[in-house]
C-alpha cells in the first residue's frame, strides 16, 4: 500500500508540475550527409530551450535522451539513415530545466532518386508527457482501489474466522492461507466464498460446522 500510495504522489507532483506545460508537436529535419539538424521553435520548447538558444546538433539531441532510453533511440536513428523507412519512438528526454518528459518522435527518409541513398530525414516531436502521466494516476488509482478491495476481503474472511474458531486475527490469516495452499486456491477468491458463506448461515455451531467443511474442501 506504502509503494503505490508513494508512486501516486510522485505522479500527482509530476502532474502539478505539467499544468505549466502547453501540448507541443514540433517539427525536426537531419541530413545524414552533414550530420545537421533543423528544429522548429516548438521542438526547442518541448527541449526547454528558446528558439535558436542551442545549435541542435545528434550529440545535443542524445545528451537528453534519458539514459535508459539513449542507446534504443541511438540504434532507431541510425537504421532510419541507412533504411529511409517510416520510424516511431515514444521515449523519456530531460529538458533543459531538468522536467523529465515523454516525447514521441517520428519520421521518415527522403531517398535520392538516382542513388537511393537517404538523404534527409525529417518528422515530428510530440510532448506526450501530460496525458501519460494522466494515463499513469488513473491506473495507479485503478490498482489502489482493486488492492483496497481485495484486502477489505480478506479482513472480513480472517474476522469470521475468528469469531467460528475462536483465533487471532494472525491465527485466522494463518489458516486462510494455509487452505489455499493446500488447495490451489487464490486467498482472495477463498476469502470471497467464505463471505459468502457467512452471510447465509447464522453465528452458532451450525456455521462453525459449514465453515470447517468449506475448509476442507472450497473447491
Amino acid at each position: 500500500m506504502l509503494k503505490d500510495a508513494e508512486s501516486v504522489k510522485r505522479i500527482g507532483e509530476a502532474a502539478e508540475v505539467l499544468e505549466d506545460y502547453s501540448p507541443l508537436t514540433g517539427r525536426w529535419r537531419f541530413n545524414p550527409a552533414t550530420a545537421q539538424w533543423w528544429w522548429s521553435e516548438e521542438t526547442f520548447h518541448i527541449h526547454g530551450f528558446e528558439p535558436h538558444e542551442v545549435v541542435p546538433t545528434t550529440d545535443l539531441v542524445l545528451a537528453h535522451k534519458h539514459p535508459d532510453d539513449r542507446e534504443r533511440f541511438r540504434d532507431l536513428f541510425e537504421s532510419a539513415q541507412v533504411s529511409g523507412a517510416p520510424f516511431h519512438s515514444m521515449h523519456r528526454i530531460m529538458d533543459a530545466r531538468g522536467h523529465e518528459r515523454v516525447v514521441t518522435l517520428v519520421g521518415q527518409g527522403r531517398l535520392d532518386h538516382d542513388t537511393g541513398e537517404v538523404v534527409e530525414l525529417m518528422g515530428y516531436f510530440i510532448d506526450t508527457t501530460a496525458p501519460v502521466a494522466q494515463r499513469a494516476e488513473a491506473l495507479a488509482g485503478t490498482h489502489i482501489r482493486a488492492a483496497a478491495a481485495h484486502r477489505g476481503t480478506i479482513e472480513q474472511a480472517k474476522g469470521i474466522l475468528s469469531v467460528t474458531h475462536g483465533l487471532t486475527i494472525d491465527e485466522a490469516f494463518q489458516l486462510l492461507r494455509g487452505t489455499s495452499n493446500q488447495h490451489n486456491v487464490p486467498v482472495r477468491a477463498l476469502a470471497a466464498r467464505l463471505i459468502t458463506l457467512g452471510r447465509i448461515l447464522p453465528v452458532d455451531e451450525h456455521r462453525r460446522h459449514a465453515v470447517n467443511e468449506f475448509l476442507r474442501n472450497p473447491a
